[in-house]
């Protein structure tokens, strides 16, 4: 039998149709039982965000002496407001800031003097070699710089805080973070809020604030039924801590007596399973200040496509394709069940570029039907049950973006979270793709290096600027 055409386009038609309703549906299952958790803890009570005093979490003394890690590359733009912010906010004497800078970037040790403004709490650590190397190894260092001075003082750290060198960090963040160490926790994950980017063009907003809603629904939703379950929690590398033991026992654990592997690329990402893995207790607190607001980590995330690309590449690089080969998998079905949904972006990457092609497909064939120039291709009572099944999950995930991004941004940016639907997907599809040829170079020997993501303004900066205009 002979095929025209149109039929061959139709069978390829069939075939992707298939092929991408069975993996959505996958996938559609997966999201819906952390859903149907997530709703079951909701009506039992126990996934509450609880109401706090930021001022009181403020001014909290601390358990013991903390210290606060920030690998810096290429900050110069942002890393003087985020110390002085910093510093300013939590006034607690028994605090220490590490600040890790390179040798060969003049540029970020200068603006790190320029805000120490005589503040005895901030050490910056130089690195003896050239950048950039991995963001693990800067952590390395200033591990290695904390532990001399621990030496020195002839008292440990009771706890180690970590962020980024762009982060504005709430006032109550640290009190928070003390008390569920104190508590007993080994590694504790406060929510991450990226804030609206409004500093920039339309389609660069969109780029930018297509995060607010990932993010709300992650730090919303699925790092809560994950506490719950009593899983590994993987660390955002912002807003997260880890009490000086478990530190300590991730560093014993390797040859070097550091703890962070320094060809990782999401060294946060294995830290809070690593400590879950040696017998730590991992937690995620979510609380809301008086004003409503979620005691978090804020920052703006990039605006431009060819760097948010980047990023999202490197997340799936290191969390996907190095993940599965660095953190492997567990006993634990729920644990491997997580595992395995955080390792989901190659294979969503593959089925989204699959739907959209469909799509196409899909447009080409319908006008063919409607010239006369093809006969329309019937659907089997399997397939038509995935459609239908598919159309209804994708419904529900519309609701629940909307639900998690408005409660935290509001209303139009709940709409706006719906309409970035597709820039979200086309950013995941050329994301996949990158990350796994970068894999593919890794294996044939290239080293891993830190692909950094560019910071131009600090949020504290802009809030100013917004408050004086308004004046």
């Amino acid at each position: 039998m002979q095929y025209d055409l149109w039929q061959w386009l139709a069978l390829l038609q069939y075939e992707l149709l298939l092929f991408a309703g069975v993996f959505f549906l996958i996938g559609a299952l997966d999201d819906l039982a952390v859903d149907a958790a997530w709703l079951w803890l909701k009506a039992r009570g126990q996934a509450v965000t609880g109401k706090r005093r930021r001022s009181l979490l403020q001014h909290r003394s601390l358990s013991g002496p903390v210290a606060v890690l920030i690998p810096a590359w290429q900050e110069s733009a942002v890393i003087g407001q985020t110390i002085r912010h910093l510093l300013d906010t939590w006034p607690q004497p028994m605090l220490r800031l590490y600040v890790g800078c390179y040798r060969n970037d003049p540029a970020t040790l200068d603006a790190g003097v320029a805000a120490a403004q005589g503040d005895p709490r901030l050490r910056l650590v130089i690195l003896d070699h050239d950048g950039p190397t991995t963001k693990a190894d800067c952590l390395n260092r200033l591990y290695a710089a904390m532990t001399i001075d621990e030496e020195r003082a002839g008292r440990r750290f009771a706890f180690t805080v970590f962020h980024d060198a762009e982060d504005m960090v709430d006032p109550g963040a640290l009190g928070l973070l003390d008390e569920a160490i104190e508590q007993g926790a080994d590694f504790v994950q406060l929510p991450v809020e990226p804030l609206v980017v409004r500093h920039s063009g339309w389609l660069a907003r969109q780029i930018g604030s297509h995060y607010c809603e990932e993010f709300a629904e992650a730090h919303g939703k699925a790092m809560v039924v994950r506490d719950a379950l009593g899983v590994g929690l993987p660390g955002a590398g912002v807003g997260c801590a880890a009490s000086r033991e478990a530190l300590g026992r991730l560093a014993a654990r390797r040859a070097d007596g550091l703890p962070f592997a320094e060809d990782s690329l999401t060294e946060d990402y294995e830290l809070g399973l690593g400590i879950a893995a040696d017998g730590g207790r991992c937690r995620f607190i979510r609380a809301r200040g008086e004003d409503g607001r979620l005691i978090a980590t804020r920052a703006f995330f990039p605006h431009r496509f060819e760097t948010v690309v980047r990023q999202k590449s490197r997340w799936v690089l290191g969390i996907a394709l190095f993940g599965w080969d660095r953190v492997g998998w567990t006993r634990g079905v729920t644990e491997c069940w997580m595992r395995a949904r955080d390792r989901r972006g190659p294979l969503t990457a593959l089925v989204l570029l699959a739907g959209y092609a469909l799509v196409l497909l899909t447009g080409a064939m319908g006008l063919a039907v409607v010239t006369g120039m093809a006969e329309p291709a019937p659907l089997t009572p399997l397939l038509r049950a995935v459609l239908i099944a598919n159309a209804a999950a994708f419904a529900w995930r519309i609701v629940m973006r909307f639900a998690f991004t408005a409660r935290e941004y509001g209303l139009g940016e709940g709409l706006l979270a719906v309409l970035r639907v597709p820039l979200a997907n086309v950013i995941a599809i050329i994301a996949g793709r990158r990350a796994v040829t970068t894999y593919i170079a890794a294996l044939a020997g290239r080293a891993a290096v830190w692909d950094k993501t560019e910071h131009d303004h600090h949020p504290a900066q802009i809030i100013s600027t917004l408050r004086a205009a308004h004046r």
